[in-house]
């Protein structure tokens, strides 16, 4: 019996660890997160530098960056939301968020 396209699709895979250094009112974390959730993500790690200086501390430190959000998929710096919608857009988050990269 065929699989049809739609019953495939709902089929879980596991997805690669995500941690989001945001704010509490930051549109392009929201926007970040949206874009994640929309390829399935449904946990995400936030780390709120907004709370805590010494967390924004350390992601300048491992960065090298001010802005947020800083993104990693697994150890990976994807870096902001931009650098994350053009990975979507050359097709190679998914295959990222699936440890497959």
């Amino acid at each position: 019996m065929a699989t049809s396209r739609t019953a495939a699709a709902q089929i879980a895979v596991p997805m690669t660890k995500i941690r989001m250094y945001s704010t509490g009112v930051c549109p392009y974390c929201q926007r970040a997160e949206r874009l994640l959730q929309s390829k399935g993500v449904s946990e995400i790690e936030k780390i709120r530098v907004d709370l805590d200086p010494a967390r924004r501390d350390e992601m300048i430190e491992k960065t090298g960056r001010r802005t947020v959000p800083q993104i990693y998929i697994g150890e990976i710096h994807v870096g902001g939301y931009d650098d994350l919608a053009a990975l979507d857009h050359a097709g190679q988050l998914e295959p990222l968020l699936r440890g497959q990269a």
